[in-house]
C-alpha cells in the first residue's frame, strides 16, 4: 500500500482570505496492484472530509473511515482542510486540488478517473455537498484555469451532513466558515447546498439519524429533496436512533467508556455506502 502525506498550498490572497500556521494536506491510502490478481487495476477513490464545525477536523472521521474503504479495495484520501479563522472558499479550493491531483496522477496511483467520490461528515459533509454543487462555478474554475472537468466529482457520500444555512442550520458551522460575512444573504444562499443543486451535481448517498442532537435531520431531507427535484439519483437512509457524530458507530472511534453499543444497528451505513459506490 502506498501511504503518503502531501501538503496542499493555495493562494489565500487570490481568494480573499488569510491562512494560518496550519498546513492543509491530503493523506493517501492506496492499495497496491498485484500481478497475481490484476496488475493494471484502476480503483474507485473516496476523498474523506472529516467534520468538526469548521473549527477542526475530527480524528474519529478520518483514518478509521479510510481503512474501511481500503479493505474493500477502494483508494482513500483524507483531506485535512483549513478551518476558522480561514474562510470560504479556501476549503473548496483545497478539495478541488485533491480531486484534480488524483486525476493528474491517475496512472501512477491506479485511480479510476470516472469513480471519484467526495465523502464528508457533519461540516465535512457540508464541504463535500458544497463541492458537489459548486464544483463547476466560475470562481473555482478560474482559480485553477480548469476547462475540462479535471476536478469534477463523480459522487457524494454525505454523513449526517450540515446542508442548509436556513432555519435548520447548524449555525456555528456557517459562522466559522463565513466569519464577518455570516449574515450576508448572498453568501448564505451560496453555501446553502440544497439551494445550489443543479443538473451538474453528482449522485449521492446520504445518511442521518432522526435523533441527531447537533445537526437536525431536516438537513439530509432538504438535500435529498433538492436532488430529487433535479432528477439526481440519490440513496437516503434515516436511522431512528443515534447522537450526532457517530462515525463508524462502534468502539473503534469511541473511548470504551463512551460507547456501549446502543447504536449498533446504525453501523450498517458503511457497508451500504460501499455497496452504493461500487454500483455507481
Amino acid at each position: 500500500m502506498k501511504y503518503e502525506v502531501i501538503n496542499i498550498n493555495i493562494d489565500y490572497e487570490k481568494i480573499g482570505t488569510k491562512g494560518t500556521d496550519f498546513q492543509p494536506n491530503m493523506t493517501l491510502y492506496l492499495p497496491d496492484n498485484s500481478v497475481e490478481i490484476e496488475p493494471d487495476r484502476k480503483r474507485r477513490t473516496v476523498v474523506i472530509c472529516p467534520g468538526g464545525g469548521y473549527s477542526m477536523t475530527s480524528d474519529r472521521e478520518a483514518e478509521a473511515i479510510a481503512l474501511k474503504f481500503i479493505a474493500e479495495d477502494i483508494n482513500a484520501v483524507i483531506l485535512r482542510y483549513d478551518c476558522a479563522p480561514v474562510r470560504f472558499p479556501a476549503q473548496l479550493i483545497q478539495l478541488a486540488t485533491v480531486v484534480s491531483t488524483l486525476r493528474k496522477n491517475a496512472e501512477e496511483w491506479n485511480v479510476d478517473t470516472e469513480k471519484i467520490a467526495v465523502t464528508g461528515f457533519s461540516a465535512g459533509g457540508h464541504l463535500a455537498a458544497s463541492y458537489g454543487t459548486l464544483w463547476n462555478k466560475d470562481f473555482i474554475k478560474a482559480y485553477f484555469g480548469f476547462e475540462n472537468g479535471e476536478h469534477k466529482p463523480n459522487g457524494m457520500i454525505l454523513c449526517y451532513p450540515v446542508i442548509t444555512s436556513g432555519e435548520m442550520a447548524h449555525r456555528g458551522s456557517f459562522d466559522n466558515l463565513l466569519g464577518d460575512k455570516k449574515d450576508d444573504p448572498d453568501m448564505l444562499k451560496l453555501v446553502s447546498a440544497e439551494k445550489q443543486v443543479s443538473a451538474d451535481t453528482p449522485p449521492a448517498f446520504i445518511w442521518h439519524t432522526f435523533e441527531d442532537n447537533g445537526v437536525p435531520v431536516e438537513n439530509a431531507l432538504l438535500m435529498a429533496t433538492a436532488l430529487a427535484e433535479k432528477k439526481i439519483c440519490t440513496e437516503l437512509h434515516i436511522f431512528p436512533h443515534g447522537w450526532h457524530g457517530l462515525s463508524l458507530c462502534n468502539s473503534t472511534v469511541y473511548h470504551p467508556d463512551h460507547y456501549n453499543g446502543q447504536f449498533d444497528e446504525t453501523q450498517v451505513w458503511i457497508d451500504m455506502a460501499i455497496r452504493w459506490f461500487k454500483n455507481l
